[in-house]
């Protein structure tokens, strides 16, 4: 309730405090929407149009005049239009000389121009103080309220006390600012409105090969084989089986491909001796995404629940399970319990239970919205070492899976073992390293290391 409340305080009209006139130059959406949300926030708004007379569009407490008429009237100046549309602006550098003009603009695609709209806002008039901000947020935002969408606003400038106003203007408004630095900060900020989910690039494609991979590989293996040898056609497997063969194996190798760079830097700074020196670009970009990697993992793992939950009422499911019920009646027999496989049957899925409990709990604690109410050494801590011992039981539910099946010949096929052997390896791999990493012996020297200590210092820069 507490984290809304500016916000919906910001929806009501303070007009027992009214703050300093804003000019918002342009009349379009995005200007109309932000010139309606300074109102409600208290604030007196100037709007210059080329058309001065007033449209029904406009907020009733808005004063419209021309831009030369707007400007004066106001020490910040809101561009609210669209970069090919700045010359006009020319003929009025006398009036706005020494102003705050906030460029707002984005481009339809990346580096479109050589420099920023905001540097080429002032190259044109070399007198105004312009500032770099409001570009991340859409009107249908400002008009929601900001209550259903993203409340950041980078901002960046040249002047510290313009870039000091507009921020104060951005709190107002109860959205949050993030001071990006100089000008030259803006190219960056006018390109990141047109990424796709940067972040989630090098996660998402890697997730789509592995996927490719073993939805061929477990073609080969479950429906291509029996149909070449056995003539028996299991190509129904491909809706249900194998999918719940693909998502836990997927699961299970991005999870350790969470950890796998941790264990890695670790071993880079042993070997360094020092941790004042950069990573290879290909470990600080894999660093960068295991946010993204641990959430795809989440949600194949999610995918996998689900389709276990469907097995029982799967057709071929059923029939198998009543082809031996008649076997058994027909043959006057029945088959004893077996004491072994029923521990191992109820040991693979309460590690699998406990496993997906913490695997959710990982997630949780990823958003941003929990992540900012944990102290660093909590969120260490799950992320860390709660992470570590979700890796195990995923692995341990693995294994226990598999039983003694690895042992067995006929679990291969065309001497291809199954894919939850393949994705053994992996999580595997991370564990031993991990275990060995943290013996006295080398934990002692990369804390001590981590925390400041150089034995190599050639290496540092």
């Amino acid at each position: 309730m507490n984290k809304n409340s500016s916000n919906i305080m910001a929806l009501a009209p303070n007009t027992s405090n009214k703050r300093e006139t804003v000019c918002i130059f342009g009349t379009g959406d995005f200007g109309r929407a932000l010139g309606h949300k300074m109102i409600q926030s208290g604030y007196r708004v100037v709007f210059g149009s080329r058309n001065p007379q007033t449209s029904s569009l406009i907020p009733k407490d808005a004063e419209v005049l021309s831009h030369a008429e707007a400007a004066q009237k106001a020490a910040i100046i809101i561009i609210a239009i669209q970069r090919q549309h700045y010359n006009f602006l020319i003929p009025l550098a006398e009036i706005l000389h020494g102003k705050v003009l906030v460029d707002v603009s984005n481009n339809l695609k990346i580096n479109e121009y050589p420099e920023s709209n905001a540097e080429y806002l002032a190259q044109l008039v070399p007198g105004a103080k312009v500032v770099k901000a409001f570009n991340t947020v859409s009107a249908w935002a400002l008009q929601s309220g900001t209550l259903d969408a993203s409340r950041q606003v980078f901002v960046c400038g040249d002047d510290m006390k313009a870039k000091q106003m507009v921020m104060d203007i951005v709190r107002a408004l109860g959205l949050t600012p993030s001071d990006q630095g100089s000008l030259l900060a803006a190219q960056e900020i006018e390109n990141y409105p047109l990424q796709l989910f940067p972040m989630w690039k090098f996660p998402i494609l890697f997730s789509l090969g592995l996927t490719a991979f073993f939805f061929f590989y477990c073609l080969i293996r479950d429906v291509i084989y029996p149909y070449v040898y056995e003539n028996t056609d299991f190509s129904f497997f491909i809706a249900i089986s194998i999918p719940n063969r693909i998502c836990p194996v997927l699961a299970l190798i991005l999870l350790a491909l969470v950890y796998l760079p941790g264990v890695l830097a670790a071993i880079i700074q042993l070997y360094r001796g020092t941790k004042y020196h950069r990573f290879p670009d290909w470990l600080d970009k894999w660093m960068l995404c295991r946010k993204q990697l641990g959430l795809v993992a989440l949600a194949f793992a999610s995918l996998h629940v689900l389709y276990t939950l469907v097995i029982p009422i799967r057709y071929f499911v059923r029939w198998k399970m009543s082809s031996q019920i008649i076997s058994q009646a027909l043959n006057n027999k029945t088959a004893p319990l077996n004491n072994t496989y029923a521990w191992l049957s109820d040991s693979y899925v309460a590690l699998g239970i406990l496993g997906y409990f913490l695997f959710v709990l990982l997630g949780i604690t990823s958003l941003p919205s929990v992540s900012n109410n944990v102290n660093w050494r909590e969120f260490r801590f799950v992320q860390s070492k709660l992470g570590y011992v979700t890796l195990i039981l995923c692995t341990a539910h693995t294994l226990v899976y598999g039983g003694n099946r690895f042992l067995s010949p006929s679990s291969y096929r065309w001497y291809l073992p199954n894919a939850y052997m393949l994705s053994l390896i992996v999580p595997c791999i991370v564990l031993v390293v991990k275990f060995v990493l943290i013996f006295p012996c080398l934990d002692k020297p990369l804390t001590r290391i981590r925390q400041g200590w150089e034995r190599n210092p050639q290496y540092s820069e």
